[in-house]
């Protein structure tokens, strides 16, 4: 757990108030819900499925545990409606500077465009990570995801990279 995030931390969206909070073990089934409403998280197995509860049950207790991590999540009228990871990462690169990296950001599929994302990507670079005294706040993003794409460059994100991933069997 990242502890000097400033959380929890409110704000207004179209969809009404929202409260971005740390992630609980609570939380879990409506994590796994956000990333099935997802297609391409779909296609790539994240459906939800009974049987995966416990391996995504799991995977939140680790990042939970993880001293350079926290998993948040967005509440809007009690609910779960959106999600992210951060991982702040220390490197030598760039005269020794920290980078806030940015994971399996969601909302939930009915609530895109109430501004809820955007809200909470400009907390990340406005608070989060001066909080972390991280330099630069870093992501990834499919490349299948369009909308997502020209979503972080109306933030100021730019498209500086080309990324690689290595698939080991489970």
């Amino acid at each position: 757990m990242l502890a000097s995030l400033p959380l929890p931390y409110s704000f207004d969206s179209r969809a009404g108030s929202v409260l971005l909070r740390r992630a609980t073990a609570a939380d879990g089934d409506a994590l796994i819900a956000l990333m099935s409403d997802d297609p391409i998280s779909a296609s790539r197995g994240d459906v939800a499925s009974i049987d995966d509860r416990p391996a995504y049950l799991e995977a939140l207790d680790a990042v939970l545990a993880e001293p350079s991590n926290d998993l948040l999540v967005t509440e809007l009228d009690g609910a779960v409606v959106g999600t992210l990871q951060l991982t702040s990462i220390p490197g030598m690169a760039r005269r020794g500077a920290r980078r806030l990296l940015v994971e399996a950001v969601r909302v939930r599929s009915d609530l895109r465009s109430a501004g809820i994302g955007s809200a909470v990507m400009r907390w990340v670079t406005d608070a989060a990570a001066p909080a972390l005294d991280a330099q630069m706040v870093q992501l990834t993003s499919d490349a299948a995801r369009t909308d997502a794409h020209r979503f972080y460059e109306r933030l100021g994100f730019t498209a500086s990279h080309v990324g690689f991933k290595y698939h080991l069997p489970r």
